[in-house]
């Protein structure tokens, strides 16, 4: 029987740092773009998880928004509330990675179901493949909006293996977010690691990925075997 391959979004499709660009034009010193894209991105999934731990749902975009205010402060850059809208519209048209298409075709074309599953909303991730050419190259896009809970909670994989009405042993969580693995293989599913970046360490849970490949491009190779 033919994987089931669910991809993260945000930092496995979408190149999350493509924010960096603007960041540089909008801040008064553009050295500390590069910076103000890591922790955006890091208080983002840091609320996402305090969020979920509270009981206190609330779509990723206000997440994503509730980061933005915090690093601006944090940095002391200086941003004005039209800066934050600017970089939130920016932020829903981040580009792709250069190697999904490629790879997302290639598993396609072998007859590999390939599926969205994101802590985004179902419209707003949908909005974000369509601009970054990616939504018409994947079957469906699953949100863990429709359970109220975050990534890594157990009951958003539960949910996606509902959706999906697949066995855990057929379904692949494909992400660049260790705690997304982790997550993923504890609950029972299979699970193949994105190292974009070679320095970039696993977190030792004593929980391994299936597969670790450093693009989607080694994943649909190695899929197809």
């Amino acid at each position: 029987m033919q994987p089931v391959l669910a991809f993260d979004v945000y930092g496995t499709i979408i190149d999350t740092q493509g924010v960096t660009v603007e960041l540089e034009r909008r801040l008064s010193d553009a050295s500390k773009a590069g910076e103000f894209a890591k922790r955006w991105r890091e208080k983002q999934l840091e609320y996402s998880f305090r969020h979920g731990l509270m009981g206190a749902y609330v779509p990723f975009t206000e997440c994503t928004r509730e980061a933005l205010v915090f690093t601006d402060r944090a940095l002391q850059t200086g941003l004005s509330d039209n800066d934050h809208d600017h970089l939130m519209a920016v932020y829903a048209e981040l580009p792709a990675f250069p190697d999904v298409v490629p790879a997302l075709d290639q598993l396609r074309d072998a007859g590999i179901r390939c599926v969205a599953f994101s802590n985004g909303t179902e419209e707003a991730v949908s909005q974000l493949l369509t601009r970054a050419g990616v939504r018409s190259h994947m079957d469906v896009v699953i949100s863990v909006d429709e359970v109220k809970r975050f990534k890594p909670d157990p009951a958003v994989y539960a949910y996606l293996r509902t959706w999906l009405e697949t066995r855990p042993e057929n379904t692949w969580l494909i992400s660049s977010n260790p705690f997304d693995v982790i997550g993923a293989a504890h609950a029972g599913l299979r699970s193949a690691w994105v190292r974009r970046h070679s320095d970039a360490p696993f977190d030792p849970w004593g929980i391994e990925p299936d597969m670790t490949v450093p693009e989607l491009e080694t994943l649909a190779e190695r899929m197809m075997r």
